[in-house]
């Protein structure tokens, strides 16, 4: 492989005003350190939880983790992608969004540690279909995709399995609900602080996803089909991996099929956003900041 230039030499510099750029100066802005989060008071309130609770927060958070160090391994290839396509203002950005992914798996593993569940914890998702199915095969598979074709296709697949279905339905959803519980029994202020810094970044990491299917299907409007195709294929999986917490009688006290309606009507939301796209000029898609607003409202209702 040989390189032509730079672009960031190029006439003109960089759109700063493209949405992935001012995502990339947010996130610059909004730096927090997993380590100096305070989990001193974890096992105390880790402590009160048993029978079901505990079976039903255990599950969640190993769910959290573990699908916090997926999304850090597969990743990688939408980099590759961008640098392909000669977008340096997403490449820029999503090597901000790679470690904020392992921030957040480090951010978890301290907690766990903290509360002293040092054991394996691999059986705690191992025997839940629709989380292993999206996890073990789906994303590794729809990011991998990448490597041999970064196509507007594999991109927007890529997107709506990263970003709509593994963030946006599971991880938002799980932090929401969980974030309740805590606040709720007045427990495990480190794991609020963790979920509400971690809400940021994945409200931001959204935002991309929602743009990068806008402005592929702004070119080529065909493109919807392929996320819906996608969305279809696997938001049962999603679901499924919320719904299998119902094996316990309302664990945590949580209404399971509550939470399941919000993440479907959060998916809605975002699809509408995607399909507005259509018939856009691609010059107006890559500075519209709607994408961005649509979090910020879901964030607060």
């Amino acid at each position: 492989m040989t390189r032509a230039g730079f672009a960031a030499l190029d006439a003109g510099g960089l759109n700063w005003n493209s949405l992935p750029l001012r995502l990339w100066r947010k996130g610059n802005a909004m730096f927090w350190n997993a380590e100096d989060i305070d989990l001193s008071a974890e096992a105390e309130g880790w402590a009160t939880l048993d029978g079901d609770d505990l079976a039903a927060a255990s599950r969640l958070s190993a769910m959290f983790l573990a699908g916090e160090e997926a999304v850090t391994h597969d990743i990688q290839p939408f980099l590759a992608a961008m640098s392909a396509e000669g977008r340096l203002g997403d490449e820029m950005y999503l090597a901000q969004f790679c470690f904020e992914e392992a921030r957040h798996t480090e951010a978890f593993r301290r907690w766990f540690d903290a509360v002293g569940a040092t054991d394996d914890l691999n059986p705690l998702v191992a025997d839940n279909p629709g989380y292993r199915a999206l996890f073990l095969e789906a994303l590794p598979a729809a990011l991998g995709a990448l490597h041999d074709d970064p196509s507007p296709a594999n991109q927007v697949r890529a997107s709506v399995t990263y970003n709509h279905i593994v963030e946006g339905v599971l991880a938002l959803t799980g932090y929401h609900a969980w974030n309740q519980v805590c606040q709720a029994r007045g427990i495990l202020p480190g794991m609020q602080a963790i979920v509400r810094h971690i809400g940021q970044d994945e409200r931001r990491h959204m935002a991309w996803g929602t743009f990068t299917c806008r402005r592929h299907i702004a070119a080529d409007p065909a493109l919807y089909d392929v996320v819906e195709e996608t969305m279809g294929e696997l938001l049962p999986a999603a679901l499924a991996a919320i719904s299998f917490l119902d094996q316990y009688d309302q664990p945590l006290g949580l209404d399971v099929a509550e939470f399941v309606t919000y993440a479907a009507s959060r998916a809605q939301r975002r699809m509408a956003a995607i399909a507005a796209a259509k018939g856009d000029d691609a010059a107006s898609v890559e500075i519209d900041q709607s994408p961005v607003a649509l979090e910020d409202e879901l964030a607060t209702t």
